[in-house]
């Protein structure tokens, strides 16, 4: 079962900005091949760091006002984020040595 935390237009701002955790938030699509390869590697990272980060998804066609305001134009788009802001941003698909790298640096 995965623990990645599904997040809509109306709960963004408290999953996401009024997080006490830095989040890195999934971009996808349930149409998307790229964010179905990358899926199992943020459910392993959701394990590996719960408690320290909590990593969400936010299906694009179903909530338009976050992606928009995310300045999301490609998926899958992974925004990092620490103390409700922004950090870093990282578009497409990976390896997992990648978002480990970022969710790193998001910790240091």
């Amino acid at each position: 079962m995965s623990i990645v935390t599904p997040v809509t237009d109306a709960t963004f701002r408290a999953e996401v900005i009024e997080s006490e955790l830095p989040v890195v938030v999934d971009v996808w699509a349930t149409w998307c091949g790229p964010c179905k390869a990358i899926a199992p590697i943020l459910d392993q990272l959701a394990s590996d760091y719960a408690g320290r980060v909590k990593i969400v998804k936010v299906d694009a066609d179903q909530n338009p006002e976050t992606v928009t305001a995310a300045g999301v134009t490609s998926i899958p788009t992974l925004g990092f984020y620490r103390n409700g802001e922004r950090v870093d941003v990282l578009i497409g698909a990976h390896p997992k040595p990648v978002y480990v790298a970022k969710i790193e640096e998001l910790l240091a």
